[in-house]
């Protein structure tokens, strides 16, 4: 039989004889095995422990507390290991760590894509007239949308196969609500115009670029998801005469001086009186020299103040839609607005 001497001695020495073993573990397997011999339910320690019950009583305390403190080295070696094995498995798979302060291994460093590029060029000419550039929720009300924007309640833009509608018992905290009406996808940036005439801030110069969605189906013209920027100007005594400065200087800045401008008698629910611009211009490819229709706009609508609490009657302005996809493919000569979602870095590319 084992004097305790003799078993404290047998316990320290197990943790000496695991750590020689330890560097030849590769994988698990092999961890498995030397963790059953060392501390398993037939291993070396577990038989140790086994013949503490044979010390006397007062013996077996301190012999206890040994095994207790070297079966915890021995678990601390193992659970080394064990990390050591984990590490060289992940890094099996997907491979050593890098630094990532390290150069790049080539000097390209990616592009603009060639909505940013339009979007940003339109925010800069406006900014040189004072106007400031705004966003607002892509998720809006049918009262913000349609109703405040005096369209009728019979507008085909209201029908669910024109505008993407949420659920009617949907609930969202950070856009509210008019009344009882729907949440839904906004249809135009136009609804900014709403949310910065509600906040009463007047004067008011903005410009708000912005992604828009309908249920068009695609083809090389349409996108159920396309962008817009909406031009608001809100004063005392604002004019349609300024409001063809500011489009004419607007154009000139985008295509250059030799632009030709008309324009056309059109409606708008949210303008009166209401214009189409089309343009013509001498650089523009295969419609060079040809006139093209290229925005809409108008004179803020007396009834769209009324909707958000202006006075009319002291203040007026000029409001108009510049839709991105259409300038890009005219400064590009791009004959498909696929081509802008597609994320075709040769597309993409030639933007650089």
């Amino acid at each position: 039989m084992d004097s305790a001497e003799d078993l404290i001695e047998h316990l320290r020495n197990l943790p000496g004889r695991l750590l020689s073993a330890v560097d030849a573990v590769e994988k698990r397997p092999q961890l498995e095995a030397l963790s059953a011999e060392f501390v398993g339910p037939r291993g070396a320690l577990t038989v140790l422990i086994g013949k503490i019950s044979s010390l006397p009583k007062e013996m077996r305390s301190a012999v206890g507390k040994e095994a207790n403190a070297v079966k915890a080295e021995l678990l601390s070696l193992l659970g080394q290991v064990e990390e050591r094995i984990g590490q060289r498995e992940i890094e099996g798979k997907i491979g050593k760590t890098i630094d990532p302060t390290l150069a790049l291994p080539h000097s390209s460093i990616g592009c603009r894509h060639p909505l940013s590029l339009v979007r940003d060029r339109i925010v800069e000419i406006f900014r040189t007239l004072g106007f400031s550039a705004v966003e607002a929720t892509e998720m809006e009300t049918e009262w913000t949308c349609f109703d405040a924007l005096n369209m009728a309640s019979t507008h085909p833009a209201r029908d669910t196969m024109d505008t993407f509608f949420f659920p009617q018992d949907l609930s969202c905290g950070n856009v509210k609500k008019h009344g009882d009406e729907r949440f839904l996808l906004r249809t135009h940036c136009t609804t900014v115009q709403i949310r910065s005439l509600l906040r009463g801030d007047l004067p008011l110069k903005v410009i708000a670029p912005g992604r828009v969605f309908r249920r068009d189906t695609a083809d090389a013209t349409h996108s159920a998801n396309f962008h817009q920027c909406d031009v608001i100007h809100v004063d005392r005594n604002v004019s349609v005469a300024d409001l063809k400065a500011s489009v004419d200087f607007f154009l000139h800045g985008l295509f250059g001086e030799d632009v030709e401008m008309r324009y056309r008698p059109s409606f708008f629910p949210f303008t009166v009186p209401s214009y189409e611009v089309d343009m013509r211009v001498s650089n523009l490819g295969k419609l060079s020299n040809v006139w093209v229709e290229i925005l809409g706009c108008g004179m803020i609508h007396p009834n769209v103040f009324q909707s958000v609490g202006i006075d009319g009657n002291c203040w007026s302005g000029q409001a108009w839609g510049i839709g991105i996809e259409r300038i890009a493919m005219l400064l590009y000569g791009i004959d498909d607005v696929r081509h802008f979602y597609r994320n075709d870095f040769r597309f993409i590319s030639q933007f650089r």
